[in-house]
């Protein structure tokens, strides 16, 4: 199969691919799924091998950038050897891994030894009492010491995810800040999205990515960084703080939407493709898949998917329509 660019019809070159490699998660993030979350049979998601199957196909129509996601990836049995094994499927030059960071402490050096150089950790809060309530889950030392003993490791970069949430974390913004200068970290706050599993989402608890940087440019003086070979596909406006201590990004899918730019594609962990975030349809992959159809065959339903991909999300619309899916079923 000769190497194609999946294109859509806006011009849009599709190379990086979120695998979700299952739905199970150890949290309950509010914002990510109900605390009685069903997840789905162990059957219905894609063998390590079917996975790798899959990215081949994507890799032969030109996808070079893998992120593993969940669910918590790391709840998934074997994950460093199938990191070994991604790497050694031709076209792949970049494999990224996002965690809630709590099972980093057992997994982070035989992900490390499998070849896995960059990680993004959630953490919204760095206090206690607030995070049982947002994961709930009593783990946060558990995630602060997975990042140490990341970092010891070697990964670099290791990027903070925050979800901002007015009225729950935005009073720890700057805290947010101060930690990840203090320990070289790189932190991204990423607005809240209509994805949650108990539909808390709404304009009150919204923190637009202007009012953030109005809060940390109180304490900390930022400016926007000039693009320096950055792609322009990175969905994280960035800030130089003036004093020359890292810069800080954020995400402001809501307010400032980046879909003009987007070069994403989704693989739910049960081999459904998702072209974006806020898809209302999908295409079944593991389906084909499993029913013994030719590679060539796969290649034109994610072809023709990609070239029925939407303008963008609709969430600043009036008919928006929220996905039946929430984050964690997606793939985060």
């Amino acid at each position: 199969m000769s190497r194609t660019q999946l294109i859509d019809s806006f011009n849009r070159k599709h190379t990086n691919l979120r695998i979700s490699v299952t739905d199970q998660c150890n949290f309950r993030c509010i914002y990510c799924m109900p605390e009685d979350m069903q997840f789905m049979e162990d059957e219905k998601i894609m063998t390590f091998d079917e996975i790798l199957h899959l990215t081949q196909i994507f890799a032969d129509l030109g996808i070079n950038k893998i992120r593993l996601t969940g669910g918590e990836p790391l709840v998934r049995r074997g994950l460093p050897e199938l990191v070994r094994r991604l790497w050694q499927i031709d076209g792949i030059k970049d494999i990224s891994l996002t965690t809630n960071g709590i099972g980093l402490v057992k997994q982070a050096k035989a992900l490390y030894d499998a070849g896995l150089r960059r990680i993004n950790v959630s953490l919204d809060t760095l206090n206690e009492e607030k995070f049982l309530q947002m994961t709930r889950r009593k783990a946060l030392s558990k995630v602060l010491e997975g990042l140490e003993v990341a970092q010891r490791c070697g990964f670099n970069p290791i990027k903070l995810n925050a979800v901002a949430m007015r009225g729950f974390s935005d009073d720890e913004i700057v805290d947010l800040v101060t930690f990840a200068r203090e320990n070289s970290y790189e932190l991204r706050f990423i607005e809240f999205m209509p994805l949650d599993g108990d539909d808390i989402w709404g304009r009150n608890m919204y923190l637009s990515g202007k009012e953030i940087a109005e809060k940390i440019n109180a304490v900390y003086q930022i400016e926007t960084a000039q693009s320096n070979g950055a792609s322009k596909h990175d969905p994280a406006k960035r800030y130089h703080f003036k004093d020359g201590v890292g810069d800080v990004g954020i995400i402001a899918s809501v307010s400032e939407p980046f879909c003009e730019n987007c070069n994403r594609l989704r693989l739910t962990a049960d081999g459904q493709l998702r072209t974006c975030l806020f898809s209302v349809t999908e295409i079944d992959l593991l389906g084909p898949l499993r029913a013994r159809d030719s590679d060539s065959h796969i290649a034109e339903l994610i072809i023709d998917a990609v070239k029925q991909k939407e303008a963008g999300h609709q969430i600043n619309a009036a008919n928006f329509v929220k996905p039946k899916r929430n984050m964690s079923m997606i793939g985060g």
